[in-house]
């Protein structure tokens, strides 16, 4: 893998840190990255992450290792060609619409469903993804809407959890600005 680009961001709601790079090789897409944070109940998790997608940025699997407060996490959530989802080897029903994997604890993700959709300033459109809760270790959908206001942000919402907001984004495609949750440290 040859590293595209790295980001290292500061959590706005509770402590927390996170650093992803973007990886490439002839084949596929990966993120690779790290977060320490609070949680909301107080918790405090050491989560690594890798998420592995096509060249077309359709997810095929991801993994989160490490611990949150004093349980230990290793997940493995995986897409087949067909669009079935599973965690931990077990079947995740009614999520074959979705194409991609959403890490709740991390902005890493959005590149993915950003760069997937490709969309031109003006142009708008719902991305459904399989999202990871890392509170309850379950996966389920979360309803997203991206649309692109100009070359450096994006209008996001999620209804599921009341956000609506103004995305900015680097080059690269990585959310810079996470209005309330995350900011890219210079």
């Amino acid at each position: 893998m040859q590293t595209v680009a790295s980001i290292l961001w500061r959590r706005l709601d509770a402590p927390g840190h996170d650093a992803c790079r973007l990886e490439r090789n002839a084949s596929a897409w990966q993120l690779d990255g790290a977060a320490v944070f609070r949680t909301e109940g107080g918790r405090i998790a050491q989560l690594h992450y890798r998420v592995r997608c096509d060249l077309l940025w359709h997810t095929q699997w991801g993994t989160v290792r490490g611990w949150l407060g004093e349980s230990a996490v290793d997940l493995s959530i995986t897409r087949d060609a067909r669009g079935h989802w599973k965690l931990n080897d077990e079947a995740v029903s009614d999520m074959s619409h979705c194409v991609d994997l959403d890490l709740g604890f991390t902005p890493a993700t959005n590149l993915l469903q950003l760069r997937r959709l490709n969309l031109a300033p003006g142009e708008g459109a719902d991305a459904p993804a399989a999202w990871l809760d890392i509170e309850d270790g379950g996966l389920s959908e979360l309803m997203q809407r991206y649309e692109r206001r100009d070359e450096n942000s994006y209008a996001y919402e999620a209804k599921r959890f009341d956000y609506a907001e103004v995305l900015g984004v680097t080059a690269d495609g990585f959310v810079r600005d996470y209005p309330r949750l995350w900011a890219a440290e210079s």
